[in-house]
Formats: structure tokens, sequence, C-alpha cells
């Protein structure tokens, strides 16, 4: 049985990447305190059931010290994948403003009093991210800061089509204007490239269109900056497998994340297809969302 357990920050996603699985034929529990998990996974094993996805965050503060320990006795059993989910304050404030939800960690109806009594929501939006941060490590994280929703559905379906029996290299464009990615390993910054954002005949154009393949492959620099990085990625792959790594996300950011990041990180994925199960996804270009959640399979 497959097994999808969703954690992160309240506000992040997470009920939008559980009704994605819902609706790719999960069964879905949302709120599980985790020491349920083992015989929820046992009893619905039992009964024939092949897709699970369960969702856990801060209002199980009790028990969330027992998840790494239910991870890997569950990991032994089944094929168990965790996907982290977190956000910004600045946009899980703005989502808190727009919905009016209250936080889980802010207080009653229904609050934990463990976490103590928490005034303001950014109190409570940091307070849960020092209790769930030990979870990051465990999964594959995904910052939604500046996602649609459409966008999350479709990465949350790459994520689980991918080949978990090895590491899984993702490939990230985005914009330095809209923020560096939270969930980058690495981070490149190929800003000193020539850009295409200038000339007004390349400047509708992706790093995906033909045009802006033609003008960047043509710049000799552009070149040693794909060759310098996927040299050091690479030589460091072989160490990150060591440390028994699931997921490492590289992220390309140029200035607005539509033009050198998108090319480059193409560019990189077609170079390491044959060395590891690659992704591809591009936050700020205006591309298509199955275009922007490529995957490429060994």
């Amino acid at each position: 049985m497959r097994i999808i357990l969703i954690t992160g920050i309240s506000g992040s996603g997470k009920s939008v990447a559980l009704n994605a699985l819902e609706d790719g034929g999960y069964y879905c529990v949302d709120n599980l305190p985790p020491r349920f998990l083992p015989e929820l996974a046992a009893y619905l094993a039992s009964e024939g059931q092949q897709r699970l996805a369960v969702a856990i965050d801060a209002r199980s503060s009790l028990s969330l010290d027992e998840v790494p320990s239910i991870i890997d006795n569950l990991t032994s059993a089944y094929d168990l994948r965790v996907l982290f989910l977190n956000a910004s304050t600045q946009a899980l404030i703005q989502r808190f403003s727009e919905t009016r939800r209250r936080h889980p960690l802010s207080g009653p109806p229904g609050h934990d009093a463990s976490v103590g009594v928490l005034n303001s929501l950014g109190e409570a939006i940091e307070r849960e991210r020092e209790l769930v941060a030990g979870l990051a490590e465990y999964g594959h994280q995904i910052d939604t800061s500046n996602l649609r929703a459409n966008v999350l559905r479709a990465w949350v379906r790459r994520f689980v089509e991918t080949d978990a029996a090895d590491l899984t290299l993702m490939f990230e464009s985005f914009g330095f204007k809209r923020g560096v990615p939270l969930d980058a390993d690495l981070v490149f910054d190929v800003r000193t490239l020539p850009n295409p954002y200038y000339d007004r005949e390349l400047r509708p154009f992706t790093g995906c269109d033909q045009p802006i393949i033609d003008y960047l492959s043509a710049q000799p620099m552009v070149g040693e900056m794909i060759d310098d990085i996927g040299g050091f990625v690479g030589k460091w792959l072989p160490r990150f497998r060591d440390d028994n790594r699931s997921y490492l996300t590289v992220a390309i950011g140029c200035t607005g994340g539509q033009h050198r990041s998108v090319y480059i990180a193409e560019a990189l994925a077609a170079r390491f297809r044959d060395a590891a199960t690659v992704i591809v996804r591009h936050r700020d270009a205006p591309i298509s969302v199955d275009e922007s959640a490529s995957t490429t399979r060994t």
C-alpha cells in the first residue's frame, strides 16, 4: 500500500493537496493523531485499500514527537512518502486574513493548552514552525507562497507519480524579485548572464520557447554556467544519496524567473535524466501547469 503523509504549516495548502489525492483515488484522512496511523494503515491494507493519504499538523502537537519513529516503522512495511508544505509568513498572514479562519494555535475554541496562549497570528505561525520543523527533513518540501491552487495540485500529482526507490532530483526556476523558494536545498544565481528581457521581441517568451533557446544557447557564458552548475551537482549527487536523501531541490534564479533560469533548469534536467529521477518546476514563468511540473523517469 502506498501512504502519502502530508504535513507542514497551516495555511500552506494541505487541504488542496489532500483534495488532489482524493480525486486521484486515495483514501484521505485529515488531522489524524499520528499515533493512530499504524493502526489505520494496517486496517485499510487488510481491507484491500491500496492508497492512503493522511494530513497531520500542529493540532496534533502532543504526539508530533512520535512521528519520526512512526515514519521509520511504516517505511519498512509500506511505500511511505512524506510531503511537507511550507509558505512565507507574509503569505500565510494574507491567506488567514482573506479567509477569516482561525489559526489552530491562536487560541480557543479547540485550543491545545500545551502550546501556550498565542495572541497574534504571527506568533501562532512561528510557534507552529518550531513544532513541525523536525518533520521537514523526512520528505519532499514544496514552498506554496506564490503558487496557485491548480499548480499545487499538479505538483502534488507529479510527486506521487515519481519513483520513490531512488533520489528525486528537482530543478526549480524562480525569480529573485519574488523571493528565494523555501524548499530549495541548493540555490544558484544566474542573473549575471545576458538577459533576453531587454530585447522587446524576446520579452514575451519564456526559456521553454525556441527564440529564447536560440538566443541563450548562442551565448558562450550560458553554456559555461550550465557546465559549472552541472559539475557541482554531479560531483555531490552521490554524497546526497549516501545521506539517504529522497529529494534534492536545485533552485536556479534570475531576475524575473521567466527566461534565463527556465532555460538553464531545463538544460540541467536534460543533462541528469540518466542519473536520477528528475522533476522540473518553473515557479514564476507563465507556463502551462503540465509543462511547469514535467517529470523524467529513469
